[in-house]
């Protein structure tokens, strides 16, 4: 049985990653952001995720472009995997292959990407592109994937598609892997879970309950199986770990009791165009409350609030359930980045070690 991996989200945007008023002490910038990995990587992270923003919401007024990011935070890192979170119809997918591939031999294999097909209208109305209906712009970054592993694989590549058109093109270096650059994709629609089960090498899941990720993951599993196929599974959950239940849930408590009403609000109402938009009305923030919202990938409903031993338990059964890879997110990030690797690692390995023992 393989060990759960663990990533984190960058905080390549400010605001932290929660929509909230109570103080916390997280920093958009560099140099907080160059401290974070370098902790994370000391503490048994073995990934680290920047997502992609260029126009102001939920809060995150400054953005930090994540691929420029991830570059920067390769050389001051050694072991952590970068996996930069990429808008299809904000890039050409051949322009983001070379990117990609650059990464790749700078980080010496150290790069993965993240697929994100876009909620946020206004930044592509902003920067001048067509917004697409919902399952369009998963037919476009279904398109985007053919076309980064095409290059990555081919000597030459030529494409025709409806969105994109490649022309007898070469493509050197290509990535250090034989299998080019894991590709991640997030998304809960109809839409989101047949092209992962297509083409993606791991399905991002937002935060939901045990029950949620299950339909997910048999949905996702059952449809890679009719492509001849397997896909592996992330899930999003944020964490607050404190010495003990009570104190946990006070600070959860204060972080919703704090939210900022109107950037929840307008974050709601950015998002009608994500899962609501749908024909099942089952994608992303579907069912999403204003509380779930705070967190603005529903990271609460994971449950990773508690002790340490409850929460090393909470990840415990999501590994059951099949997830390969947890994606946390924090507070007061130094701090609490810091606490999850000295505290909370240890005790997975070890359950995780035992759980291995009882199932030979």
């Amino acid at each position: 049985m393989t060990q759960l991996k663990f990533a984190y989200w960058v905080p390549n945007v400010s605001g932290g990653l929660v929509i909230s008023k109570l103080p916390q002490r997280t920093d958009w910038s560099f140099e907080a952001n160059k401290r974070y990995a370098q902790i994370a990587e000391k503490n048994g992270f073995e990934y680290a995720l920047l997502q992609t923003r260029f126009i102001a919401s939920y809060g995150a007024e400054n953005q930090l472009e994540a691929i420029t990011l991830a570059s920067a935070l390769a050389s001051v890192t050694e072991k952590l995997h970068l996996i930069s979170a990429v808008h299809p119809g904000l890039w050409h997918p051949a322009v983001y292959a070379k990117m990609l591939a650059t990464l790749d031999h700078i980080s010496n294999g150290r790069v993965a990407v993240n697929i994100v097909s876009g909620w946020f209208k206004k930044e592509f109305i902003g920067y001048g592109e067509h917004w697409l209906d919902h399952d369009e712009r998963y037919r476009r970054s279904e398109e985007f994937i053919d076309v980064l592993r095409s290059l990555w694989k081919e000597e030459e590549t030529t494409y025709k598609g409806d969105f994109y058109r490649i022309n007898q093109a070469p493509f050197k270096p290509k990535p250090k892997g034989r299998d080019g650059i894991p590709i991640f994709q997030g998304g809960n629609s109809e839409a989101a879970r047949a092209m992962a089960a297509r083409v993606s090498d791991y399905y991002f899941m937002n935060g939901n309950t045990l029950e949620g990720f299950k339909k997910q993951i048999d949905d996702v599993k059952a449809r890679a199986a009719k492509e001849g196929r397997e896909v592996k599974f992330a899930a999003n959950g944020f964490v607050i770990v404190r010495d003990t239940e009570e104190e946990a849930i006070a600070l959860l408590r204060d972080i919703i009791s704090h939210g900022d009403s109107q950037a929840v609000e307008g974050f709601k109402n950015s998002v009608k165009d994500a899962g609501q938009s749908t024909k099942d009305k089952d994608g992303m923030w579907a069912e999403s409350t204003l509380e779930d919202l705070v967190q603005y990938n529903d990271g609460f409903k994971t449950g990773l609030i508690g002790t340490a031993e409850q929460v090393a338990d909470r990840i415990i059964e999501l590994k059951k359930l099949g997830i390969d890879l947890l994606l946390t997110g924090y507070f007061h990030y130094e701090e609490d980045l810091e606490r999850f690797g000295q505290e909370v690692i240890p005790l997975v390995r070890k359950k995780e070690a035992a759980l291995t023992v009882s199932i030979v």
